[in-house]
């Protein structure tokens, strides 16, 4: 703080007071911290321009301060007649009184000049060629920032620069913010350590403490001049960072570690900085001699972590002791909002991989259907929701496809989604027709709780019939895009929400031809404040047919880049809500790739298995199976027919792979075990493990289907 400067007492902005005139001494001193050089005589004539802060907005003379308000520089108004108060962005808080003659007299110029800050240069005209302001006319200084030489600098600049550290979520938001807010106003370079890794909340860390280099900010020291006028100062990430180390580990008992456990900041001049700087950045960084740098400690509300350091230039004036309060106070408000932002990105990774484990990694490849799927978290409410979508396959190479929305956006939500997928899984598993499958999922809803309603859409796709089986539960309808091109809103009963209660679900059988779309989505894709339901559906079957008439009428869309075509449909104010999207191309399996054969469970029906199967073999030209087929077949038919009491189904699939698929009445699943070498039987599914691509069992409401894959060759 400057040594002349003393308690200013609270004057009234309405009249002038004694004894704070020009010719006043007294008054002189509360004006200005130093005396001011002889002004010469201004003739006559038009009012000269007005000194200007840095970015071309005039500087208000100033006057006695009340408590409310704090000016610099001296007062040129006869009589001592208070000025107009300029406010923080350069307003005027009061006119002149309406006896005073001269409010527009030019005002003698003070030495020291207003410290720009935070935010100035921003919102302002920008400088006319000439030094003029573009608009009161004023010269641009040629000078940098100059230091505050009173404390409503240091309070206004202290206020502006923790509001913009304030406004960042992020880690890395808030640091800029830091950066962004002292660099030039404060300091003229910055660097800013944060410890690595960052402990989150409580967490105790392990190992030593280590600081790395996390951002630095400084002023260009080369600036271009253009007619003579000094540009803004523009911040840029460079310099000091080349030069000074990256990762520093912080040594017990050290120089450093003494620093920042004393959390105040220090200048760099000071005993203890001076064998911690070199220590913190190295020995090539060589820091200007005198308080010109101070080194701050950033404690968050357990422990340090990290410390920043602000640097002035020689031909800066240096740091007053006043400035270590305001670094004490970026320091803190600083750290404090990294150890929040810090919490806040724990919070989020934990939301993202909660809703990420929630949904399908990846989709299976069911025989002659292809799937594609979209995930979009709402925009501004939680990263988590309520939506999902999963596709499981089913005996008989059929697959299920599932959509739904349990209301709500939070944890809770996501953790009822999980629990409702599940449980749908489960119920496929088992074969379930469509509306048991919604029936027993409203059942777990209400186990759930009371207030647990979902929308579910539940759909059975048979690529061997084309033909689909829907049953819906209060969930938008389905969009079926056929191969010409014209898209259809697939009329399904609506259905109660899941987690009503008491209500009977209906399902829909329906025709899948070769080459369809099935669109099946939640409401956040097609429902907004901008739009109802309805309006939205017809914008997404308008969306699909005109996407259909790029690619031709013989050629359906890719299904990637339908689902792409399909959230480009979404605008502004259009994300209000979660969305789930599940496409899926219907390729079918053509009848005459499918042999379908009923065994009588006798001692015979191995053998007529095996004359079955060489027999369709031979009319697919896959006579280098024949073999391995005719051994698998038997093994399994053989099993089979041991227990069955109705007739055993044979059926062969030929797709990408051959598909043998064996089905019974008996609902225990065998199992792969070892044989003893005294054993006669138990060799039978040991021999389709080894020779199989793939095999499996599955349970059935009717029995069981044992199948197995084999490569085409």
């Amino acid at each position: 703080m400057d040594s002349t400067r003393v308690t200013e007492h609270p004057t009234s902005h309405e009249r002038p007071q004694p004894g704070a005139g020009p010719a006043d001494p007294r008054g002189a001193l509360l004006r200005t911290p130093e005396p001011l050089p002889s002004a010469p005589a201004t003739p006559p004539g038009p009012a000269l321009p007005a000194q200007t802060r840095a970015g071309g907005v005039p500087a208000a003379p100033s006057v006695p301060l009340s408590c409310a308000h704090a000016q610099h520089g001296a007062s040129g108004n006869q009589g001592g007649a208070p000025s107009p108060l300029p406010a923080a962005d350069g307003t005027e808080h009061s006119q002149p009184a309406a006896d005073e003659p001269d409010a527009h007299r030019p005002r003698p110029v003070p030495e020291g000049g207003i410290p720009v800050q935070p935010g100035a240069g921003q919102d302002r005209a920008p400088a006319l060629p000439g030094g003029k302001d573009r608009r009161k006319g004023g010269q641009t200084p040629l000078h940098g920032p100059m230091p505050m030489r009173r404390d409503g600098d240091r309070l206004r600049f202290v206020g502006a620069a923790t509001r913009r550290i304030a406004r960042g979520i992020d880690l890395d938001e808030i640091v800029m913010g830091l950066c962004r807010a002292t660099v030039p106003t404060f300091s003229d370079a910055i660097l800013v350590y944060l410890r690595d890794p960052l402990p989150v909340g409580d967490e105790r860390p392990t190992g030593p403490l280590v600081l790395r280099l996390r951002r630095t900010d400084r002023i260009p020291q080369e600036r271009d001049l253009e007619d003579g006028i000094l540009p803004v100062p523009v911040v840029e990430s460079s310099g000091f960072a080349d030069r000074s180390n990256e990762l520093c580990e912080v040594r017990p008992g050290g120089a450093l570690a003494e620093v920042l456990r004393g959390v105040r900041p220090v200048f760099a001049d000071a005993p203890a900085a001076r064998a911690a700087l070199p220590e913190l950045l190295g020995d090539d960084l060589t820091i200007p001699p005198g308080q010109r740098a101070i080194l701050a400690p950033l404690r968050g509300r357990r422990r340090v972590i990290g410390a920043a350091l602000f640097l002035r230039r020689p031909e800066r004036p240096a740091f007053e002791a006043d400035d270590l309060l305001v670094a004490a106070q970026l320091a803190t408000h600083s750290a404090l909002g990294i150890d929040k932002a810090v919490l806040y990105g724990r919070e989020a990774y934990i939301a993202d991989e909660l809703q990420r484990t929630m949904l399908p990694e990846t989709l299976p490849n069911p025989t002659g259907v292809r799937l594609a799927s979209r995930y979009l978290p709402a925009a501004e409410t939680a990263r988590v929701g309520g939506d999902w979508y999963d596709a499981i396959p089913l005996p008989g190479s059929r697959v299920a496809l599932v959509v739904g929305d349990v209301m709500g956006h939070s944890m809770t939500s996501a953790a009822i989604m999980g629990q409702l997928r599940t449980t749908a899984q489960t119920l496929a598993g088992l074969d379930l027709p469509p509306q048991e499958v919604l029936h027993h999922l409203d059942e777990q809803a209400q186990r759930l709780g009371t207030d647990r309603m979902a929308t579910c859409l539940y759909a059975v796709y048979d690529p061997v019939a084309h033909r689909i089986t829907i049953a819906n539960a209060g969930h938008p309808p389905p969009v079926l895009l056929h191969l010409g091109g014209r898209a259809e809103v697939l009329r399904v009963p609506a259905g109660a929400p899941i987690g009503v209660g008491g209500v009977d679900f209906e399902a829909v059988e329906l025709d899948a031809p070769a080459g369809a779309t099935l669109l099946l989505y939640t409401d956040g894709l097609v429902e907004s404040r901008l739009r109802d339901v309805w309006t939205g559906i017809e914008q997404l079957r308008e969306k699909l047919a005109a996407t259909a008439r790029l690619t031709g009428a013989d050629h359906p869309p890719p299904l990637e880049a339908l689902c792409d075509e399909v959230l480009d449909m979404l605008g502004p104010g259009d994300r209000d809500d979660d969305i789930a999207l599940l496409a899926a191309r219907f390729d079918g399996i053509a009848p005459s790739d499918v042999a379908y054969w009923y065994l009588e469970p006798e001692d015979a029906a191995p053998g007529r298995a095996r004359r079955l199967a060489r027999r369709a073999l031979a009319r697919w030209g896959m006579e280098e199976l024949t073999d391995s087929v005719e051994l698998l077949v038997s093994e399994v038919v053989t099993n089979a027919v041991r227990y069955a009491s109705r007739p055993v189904t044979l059926r062969l699939l030929r797709t990408d792979v051959l598909r043998c698929e064996v089905g019974d009445d008996v609902p225990q699943l065998p199992r792969l075990r070892q044989a003893r070498a005294t054993d006669e039987g138990g060799r039978g599914l040991y021999l389709v493990n080894r020779l199989a691509r793939r095999w499996g069992a599955t349970r059935l409401s009717t029995g069981k289907v044992v199948w197995f894959e084999l490569n085409r060759g």
